[in-house]
């Protein structure tokens, strides 16, 4: 699996923008409809966290796409519910400000458990030295 930084910049700006956002407002939708359905994908979203993390080289690296995803995630929730008007399912915190606050602290923490894997894995693959073109 390619680190962040190998992939082309078009889909760099997906994974590390878009996904966050839609994976929120998709949640911030169904906050209104299903306070079931909305945790199992929040819990979800740990995975997610850690996959984002593993695509960087380090835990610090990791702990930067985590600032990144985890605001966009806990906004777009807010943002998204806002929109449909319905009332929520699951609780929430008081004020609701705070989730995109505990949404980036959790994902700070799950990106950098992700880039720590990331660079244990690198540590001990073994290296490839190149001799040049033959």
């Amino acid at each position: 699996m390619p680190l962040l930084s190998e992939r082309p910049a078009g889909e760099q700006i997906f994974i590390v923008l878009v996904l966050p956002a839609a994976f929120g407002a998709i949640c911030g939708v169904l906050l209104g409809i299903s306070g079931a359905v909305y945790t199992v994908l929040t819990v979800l979203g740990i995975l997610g966290g850690i996959a984002a993390g593993y695509d960087h080289p380090t835990a610090s690296e990791g702990a930067l796409r985590g600032v990144a995803g985890g605001s966009l995630f806990g906004t777009f929730i807010l943002l998204a519910h806002a929109i449909t008007g319905e009332h929520a399912k699951a609780k929430l915190p008081e004020p609701h400000i705070f989730l995109p606050i505990a949404t980036t602290l959790i994902a700070v923490a799950l990106g950098a458990i992700g880039g720590a894997i990331r660079a244990r894995q690198l540590r001990a693959a073994p290296q490839v030295v190149s001799s040049g073109p033959r």
